[in-house]
């Protein structure tokens, strides 16, 4: 599946994080769009056709972004897991949608631009067309009259350490994560207090498909929860797994010792290695997480 969920899309929803995401990856981190200046939209923009049918396109988050009585645009934002086709196919339906309802409906403001982020969380480069031009073939006369329209891709995993550090809000737990995820292949957390615990756990487990993130029950006693203490809560879960399948940590950081020396020397696959140690793969998978350390 290369969307997510739109009901994810609820730690988004939040003011300060949705101007949050703006003013990083559309500002350098300058603080332009502020949380106050933040509408409401609904996810659906609709309009009446010549035959009076009503047509609607579906986004996942979109607020206006408006100072007194002047709208200054429609933002919205994509999330995608996976590089799919035919994104700017689909971003110019979101965006015309917003246009034609402009002009049709009722709205007292004068026309104002609308604006698309792609937020892409997968782990290697998006690799599909990134405008209409490069998904079709145009003809050289035709070329004078197309008019061409790219989408705002930002790749999250891929994001610059210094660029990360620019988030203000919840998102840097998330932004992190990922770009970690990329480069190291694990994640050391933070300590820096989550604002919105339940609504990054969510987003975090419907992106990662990690659903470790909303099965844990973190202790919320001194009112702060951080990204150390989901992790604290990773171990513990997995410790707690192992020892009901009978592993003790020192038979288990043992297993995965031997394991992986066979895996190296004899160039195993981890499965060949438990089955000349005498064990199942399964207790391979829990002995690591007995000994879980990093998410």
């Amino acid at each position: 599946m290369g969307e997510i969920d739109i009901t994810q899309g609820r730690l988004e929803e939040k003011a300060d994080i949705f101007a949050d995401i703006c003013n990083v990856l559309m500002f350098n981190g300058e603080q332009i769009v502020l949380p106050e200046q933040l509408l409401e939209t609904g996810r659906t923009s609709q309009y009446k056709a010549d035959d009076g049918s009503i047509h609607q396109e579906d986004r996942d988050v979109a607020k206006y972004w408006q100072k007194g009585r002047v709208r200054i645009s429609l933002i919205g934002l994509e999330n995608q897991i996976k590089s799919i086709s035919y994104m700017p196919h689909r971003v110019i339906g979101y965006d015309g949608a917003s246009y034609r309802s402009q002009i049709l409906g009722d709205s007292p403001y004068e026309l104002y631009p609308v604006i698309t982020l792609v937020l892409y969380f997968g782990m290697k480069h998006w690799n599909n067309p990134l405008s209409l031009s490069e998904e079709m073939i145009i003809s050289d006369k035709l070329k004078p009259y197309f008019n061409d329209y790219k989408i705002n891709l930002f790749e999250i995993a891929f994001l610059k350490p210094e660029q990360v550090a620019l988030f203000k809000s919840d998102f840097r737990e998330v932004a992190d994560y990922f770009v970690q995820k990329r480069t190291n292949g694990n994640y050391t957390p933070s300590k820096r207090t989550l604002k919105y615990v339940d609504e990054v756990l969510k987003f975090l487990a419907a992106i990662s498909g990690d659903d470790r993130f909303i099965s844990l029950k973190i202790p919320r006693e001194k009112g702060v929860v951080t990204m150390c203490d989901i992790v604290n809560g990773f171990v513990e879960q997995g410790i707690s797994q192992g020892i009901s399948q009978g592993i003790s940590q020192g038979e288990a950081r043992t297993l995965i010792k031997c394991v992986e020396n066979l895996m190296k020397n004899k160039n195993l696959t981890a499965s060949e290695a438990c089955e000349i140690l005498g064990y199942e793969l399964s207790d391979y998978e829990a002995a690591k997480d007995v000994m879980l350390t990093k998410v």
